[in-house]
């Protein structure tokens, strides 16, 4: 269950896995749950599908939603601001960081970690293991390790997020969870959510898959995408 998660929740994973598609929904669903939620939108490396692009269907939702502190969803703005240190402080609230999957995208985690207690944070991983640099068990343990190295924090879980977008099938989850089994059998790190587009899977989700399974709205992405 999403509550079973630590009370901090960072989201990372490289271009293309859909973080910022599972991190909205994940926000969301915590929302539904009636928890008081924050999301900080702290990919400054990626301009397309950002999280604050929602920020009005989640405020509607009860979520607090921290962003660069110049409006407009549509800017490129390599800025983050500063209120992402008060829900890492605040107790009360469930906080999910939105955060940008390579190196460089980890640095802004500087501001936050040293606020952060280790025992309140899971540092979880989106892969789609049909993009390039992470398609084979080697590839995203390398990608898994960078993230690590950059951000100073270990991935506690891997989101297996295998998808073709409109074209996702049973096949792409079965595909997707033998990389990440034997990602865990070598690293000991666990796959914790399958996530799909329940709209988009023409057949039954299979059992048996490792992880929890994580049905999806489609947020970010327009039709005609």
């Amino acid at each position: 269950m999403l509550t079973d998660d630590k009370r901090i929740r960072i989201i990372t994973g490289h271009y293309g896995s859909g973080k910022t598609e599972f991190a909205v929904n994940y926000t969301m669903k915590l929302s539904q749950m009636g928890r008081k939620i924050a999301i900080a939108d702290l990919d400054i490396v990626n301009v397309y599908f950002r999280s604050r692009e929602k920020k009005k269907e989640m405020e509607a939702a009860g979520v607090m939603v921290i962003a660069s502190s110049i409006e407009g969803a549509g800017l490129d703005v390599p800025a983050v601001s500063a209120a992402m240190t008060m829900p890492a402080r605040e107790r009360s609230f469930d906080y999910i960081v939105d955060l940008g999957g390579n190196d460089v995208g980890t640095m802004v985690l500087g501001r936050l970690k040293p606020i952060l207690d280790p025992e309140e944070v899971d540092f979880f991983m989106v892969v789609n293991t049909y993009r390039p640099d992470t398609s084979t068990p080697e590839g995203v343990i390398e990608q898994m390790e960078k993230l690590e190295c950059a951000s100073g924090l270990k991935v506690t879980g891997f989101i297996n997020n295998t998808n073709l977008i409109r074209e996702t099938n049973a096949q792409c989850l079965f595909d997707g969870d033998a990389i990440l089994r034997e990602v865990t059998k070598q690293t000991g790190v666990a796959v914790r959510y399958v996530s799909y587009v329940e709209e988009l899977m023409a057949e039954e989700v299979p059992l048996g898959l490792a992880g929890e399974l994580f049905p999806m709205k489609l947020y970010m992405r327009q039709t005609w995408m």
